[in-house]
């Protein structure tokens, strides 16, 4: 059985070098990443979980979109209108430069965890 796992996750690894693939959290799709938060980070903001789908090509980030969540909408309306659009550009290793926004600390730092989770993902899996 043991040897049948290890079969089934190098054939796993090897299938998805060089080609488009979609394993649940990250899609790649030519030389573009989109990789979705929601399964690998659990940081909270104030009424729970704030998932991100962030997409990658050539390691720089092409943009950050927030996904549903809890959080009170005109706090997290400032994290969308005055974060997000910052991490354009921005290589994928230095996400952490983008400040936070004044007002909206506790969400502005749990984007930034789910960054953090998604360039780990990225790393480890690309």
């Amino acid at each position: 059985m043991r040897k049948i796992l290890i079969l089934l996750a190098v054939l796993g690894v090897s299938a998805c070098n060089g080609k488009d693939y979609d394993d649940g959290v990250m899609q790649k799709s030519g030389k573009v990443y989109t990789i979705n938060t929601e399964t690998i980070c659990n940081a909270r903001g104030y009424h729970g979980t704030t998932p991100v789908k962030v997409t990658v090509k050539k390691d720089k980030i092409v943009n950050v979109e927030a996904l549903p969540n809890r959080e009170t909408p005109r706090f997290f309306e400032s994290v969308k209108r005055y974060m997000l659009p910052k991490f354009k550009d921005v290589r994928f290793k230095d996400y952490a430069t983008v400040d936070c926004v004044s007002g909206a600390t506790i969400s502005s730092k749990c984007v930034r965890e789910n960054l953090k989770a998604a360039f780990d993902y990225y790393t480890e899996h690309k």
